[in-house]
């Protein structure tokens, strides 16, 4: 097989030759990597890893710079720190914060679909030959949340409802013609279509099932119709203990699940299979605050072959609990792959 082979054949719980691979690290840990290997080439890096997925996105205008902080195209500020490793970020009160009223909310300066461009990814999907490609960073909670303060979204919930849907239809509506324009510059080959938001705490879930039928599936369902209509696949990310929803998430139309935060003994790799094995495939687990930070590189080899096992080689992608985070030892990163 080769690799995207692998992916769509994980993806459908197919047996492969061998459980597929990701790689996906915050900016300063991957600045510490190319200092390790000596080079600054993501994709010399990705082959030497021999990783199967290949991450690409549209081009976004550049960050607006105000005096002691940053704003992106959708109003999230925040404020950046220089480390010996690169520049780290940290999230700041967004503009919406003050918002008294939904005409607040929808005339505040929303980005368009047309401001993104699409240009270089057909030289990428070209580049990307014989690997799986995932698409895009699409998000229609936790975004929103940052924009008008997480305080006031979550009070939203049971105060404004109205809020919590307009902005939720907003950034669907927007990321799923994001999704179909990429689509169609690639020629139709990219395979997997991303979201991330954040459903959990490392203890249990935000919201109640209650909310999360109301605020969150809807939304999860649009995407998944959209993306299955391109003949493509849903990857979804959410950190913390959401396994009272995975099974809500699989009946959205989700594919794939992310990353398996292993926070809690419901979120171990046994407990999930036995409960939805086959019916989803699980990505991720390598734990970011356990094993890759404190354990060593025996430690991580036994962690992932424990995952392998878990899944029975099947409906698993390797990959860590996050992006690989700064405190990760670069030894125990190598040794996911090896």
């Amino acid at each position: 097989m080769n690799s995207r082979e692998r992916v769509l054949a994980t993806i459908k719980c197919q047996t492969t030759d061998r459980v597929p691979t990701d790689f996906q690290a915050e900016a300063p840990t991957l600045e510490a990597i190319y200092r390790y290997v000596g080079h600054r080439d993501i994709d010399t890096l990705l082959d030497q890893f021999d990783v199967d997925i290949r991450h690409i996105d549209a081009t976004w205008p550049e960050d607006q710079h105000f005096d002691g902080y940053y704003q992106n195209s959708w109003g999230e500020r925040f404020a950046v720190k220089q480390t010996e490793f690169g520049p780290v970020s940290e999230h700041l009160l967004g503009p919406l914060a003050e918002a008294q009223t939904l005409d607040d909310i929808k005339n505040f300066s929303w980005p368009t679909v047309d401001m993104l461009d699409y240009s270089a990814i057909p030289t990428l999907c070209d580049k990307y030959e014989g690997r799986a490609i995932g698409y895009g960073f699409a998000d229609f909670w936790i975004r929103p949340s940052m924009v008008r303060g997480m305080e006031n979204f979550l009070t939203d919930l049971g105060t404004h409802p109205e809020f919590c849907h307009y902005l939720a239809d907003l950034f669907t509506t927007f990321y799923i013609e994001d999704y179909r324009r990429a689509f169609k510059a690639s020629g139709g080959r990219i395979d997997i279509f991303q979201v991330y938001t954040d459903l959990g705490t490392q203890s249990g879930p935000l919201i109640s099932k209650k909310m999360f039928r109301e605020f969150v599936k809807p939304y999860i369902k649009r995407f998944a119709d959209a993306v299955h209509e391109m003949g493509a696949y849903l990857f979804f990310h959410s950190c913390g203990q959401i396994r009272s929803f995975i099974g809500e998430l699989i009946d959205a139309g989700v594919d794939i699940v992310n990353p398996i935060q292993p926070c809690a003994p419901e979120m171990a790799p046994e407990e999930l299979h036995k409960e939805f094995g086959n019916r989803v495939c699980f990505h991720g687990g390598i734990s970011v605050q356990g094993v890759l930070s404190h354990g060593t590189p025996e430690d991580v080899r036994r962690e992932v072959k424990r995952y392998g096992r878990a899944f029975e080689q099947r409906g698993y992608i390797v990959s860590a609990s996050h992006f690989y985070q700064l405190d990760n030892k670069i030894e125990n990163i190598f040794a996911v792959y090896q």
